[in-house]
């Protein structure tokens, strides 16, 4: 038997509902990438196997079905997965149920059922007793599955424990939807191969990016409408600062800005969630059952979120607090129901199917790729043609840039090299993942209540991201042209999104280019000519002109200042010191255009 007709045995007997969420057409048969894993598993026949896929793909649909055909072949025995948390757990249990294979989601310790084909257990259930673990492995061939095998590097001892317990497992399948992570602990089980640079980066099996899953419509193309607004808060210092959500601002005042903007007693939670909400609705004109998802920082937020979400639809929002078993029905529940608007603390965890999730409002102040990745994974499900996915960001510089590079795929380096004065993006917040990833949402009394006051907060829709590009000029909640954005129809191909998007653009600048200078009060502006920077950004443009003109005073025998002089004059605009990004890249280019010519 061919691995490929071998796979496809292995596959035929999946029920009808299985992967259940496939999109049109493939229902009863692997998805190309899932076949082609197998495929190249079957050939190599590895003892371990590192599968990258984006999340949504269909990972689970894929480990499960190399499992059965491992346990018919007899190459393994039992099989034990280890998945992140207790939702999971049960989850996986579940699924491998469907197509035949039935695991213990509730074993803890001593000899298995005989009815049973293997474990489900948690991370930190290796954790606390890896030596159970390493003797069912020894006892039996075994097959492991690490569900989202990043978690692995969480703690020391959890790597440690993971090592221990399934060291002598016949065969180990690694899967991740987010292969990085933004420190250096190394993942067991993962291989690292060195690259050019000197640093040693995790090298996967088979790879299935979020770029080759939108092109193949397994999952959704996302929207991203981003909101700015006016901050104002008290430090604890007593000072009064008032700022706007998007522009250069030092680390510690984005983070004021932004915890001020979320703040749900202020204008911007309660106009976003409105502006949400209004999508949700269109959304539901096509997909009647789509629901909505706020991901809150901690619980006081998720139950004022919850508040406010009831003032304005009239209904109940389901809240989801913690990983425990209440919170695993309560998810259960909302996935099977119609109900328009789910809040949960920090975020529902990976692999979490509800896949009727279709608008996410993201209002929490975790800024690492790793959980907006796989916060955004929880929309990003496809059930059908057409089918897009809606979230809602403050604009933070952190956040725009992931949004905007959400098709780049990252492995995990094990070693960063440290330049002085070199911030490295991904290394900053390994204290915010182990926060994130807590099972528990307990207040943990690190929250900085008392280092700042939020005072007031408005909301101003700010631009569209999409595949890439930026689209629209600011507007105020409620009016005409941020409509024009919210109303954009929830079944769209990706090229018909751009189309419209580009359109509703265009209608914006011939309707401000209509009115009157004085009636101007926001910035009339498009997306791409106002573009979002950081504080540290907007620093090394201010350098880079700085050098460009020092580099000029050689070449033209002109002193500074009259140069800078001549750029603000031709290009227009403040000083350097108060210049936005955009001004100085102008500049920039001028005097590159003026060194150019003289040459």
């Amino acid at each position: 038997m061919t691995t490929t007709s071998a796979a496809a045995a292995s596959s035929h007997h999946l029920s009808p509902a299985f992967p259940g969420r496939a999109p049109w057409g493939t229902a009863n048969k692997l998805r190309a990438w899932q076949q082609g894993a197998m495929d190249r598993y079957l050939q190599e026949q590895p003892r371990d196997f590192l599968a990258v896929a984006t999340p949504g793909a269909g990972k689970t649909t894929f480990a499960l079905t190399l499992a059965s055909w491992l346990l018919h072949h007899h190459v393994v025995q039992q099989v034990t997965v280890v998945a992140p948390t207790e939702h999971l757990k049960k989850q996986w249990a579940e699924a491998a149920a469907r197509i035949g294979i039935k695991l213990d989601p509730e074993y803890s310790a001593g000899p298995l059922s005989k009815e049973y084909h293997g474990v489900a257990v948690t991370y930190a259930g290796v954790g606390v007793r890896p030596m159970l673990h390493r003797n069912r492995s020894e006892q039996r061939k075994t097959l492991v599955i690490l569900d989202e095998i990043h978690h692995a590097g969480d703690s020391k001892s959890w790597g440690e424990a993971c090592l221990e317990a399934f060291e002598p497992a016949t065969r180990r399948l690694a899967l991740t939807g987010t292969p990085f992570r933004s420190d250096t602990n190394p993942i067991p089980f993962v291989q690292y191969e060195e690259g050019n640079d000197g640093i040693r980066r995790s090298s996967a099996d088979y790879t299935y990016g979020y770029g080759s899953a939108l092109g193949d419509g397994v999952v959704r193309p996302v929207i991203f409408l981003s909101y700015s607004g006016n901050m104002r808060w008290r430090t604890k210092a007593g000072d009064e600062i008032a700022a706007r959500l998007g522009e250069p601002m030092t680390k510690d005042a984005v983070s004021q800005a932004w915890r001020t903007a979320l703040d749900a007693r202020g204008e911007w939670m309660p106009n976003v969630l409105k502006a949400a909400d209004k999508r949700l609705t269109e959304v539901r004109k096509a997909i009647p059952d789509a629901g909505g998802l706020v991901i809150a920082s901690d619980q006081d937020s998720a139950r004022a979120y919850a508040k406010l979400i009831r003032e304005i639809t009239g209904t109940k929002a389901t809240v989801v607090l913690s990983d425990d078993t209440g919170a695993s029905q309560r998810i259960d529940d909302f996935s099977a129901s119609t109900d328009r608007w789910m809040v949960a603390v920090r975020m529902v965890s990976e692999g979490v199917d509800v896949p009727r999730l279709a608008v996410g409002v993201y209002a929490t102040t975790i800024s690492t790729p790793l959980f907006f990745a796989q916060a955004v994974g929880r929309f990003v499900r496809s059930r059908r043609r057409g089918e897009t996915a809606s979230v809602f960001l403050p604009t933070v510089p952190d956040l725009l840039t992931f949004a905007n590079e959400m098709e780049v795929e990252r492995d995990h380096a094990l070693d960063k090299p440290k330049k002085e004065g070199e911030e490295d993006p991904y290394a900053e917040s390994e204290a915010e993942m182990d926060e994130a990833n807590k099972q528990e949402d307990e207040d943990t009394g690190e929250q900085e209540q008392f280092s700042f006051e939020a005072l007031e907060s408005e909301a101003v829709f700010d631009r569209v991201l999409f595949d890439g590009a930026e689209f629209g000029m600011q507007a105020h909640p409620g009016s005409e042209e941020e409509q024009d954005y919210l109303g954009i129809p929830g079944l769209l191909e990706p090229d018909q999104v751009q189309m419209l998007l580009q359109k509703r653009q265009a209608r914006q600048i011939a309707h401000s280019k209509k009115k009157p200078d004085e009636e101007a009060d926001l910035l009339e502006l498009p997306a791409e000519r106002r573009p979002v920077v950081s504080h540290k950004e907007l620093l090394g443009l201010r350098k880079q002109l700085n050098t460009m003109v020092g580099a000029y005073v050689h070449q033209s025998g002109k002193p500074h200042g009259v140069i800078h002089t001549e750029l603000r004059r031709t290009c227009g605009g403040p000083p350097s010191a108060e210049a936005t990004a955009g001004q100085l890249r102008q500049r920039i280019e001028k005097v590159q255009e003026w060194a150019t010519r003289m040459k």
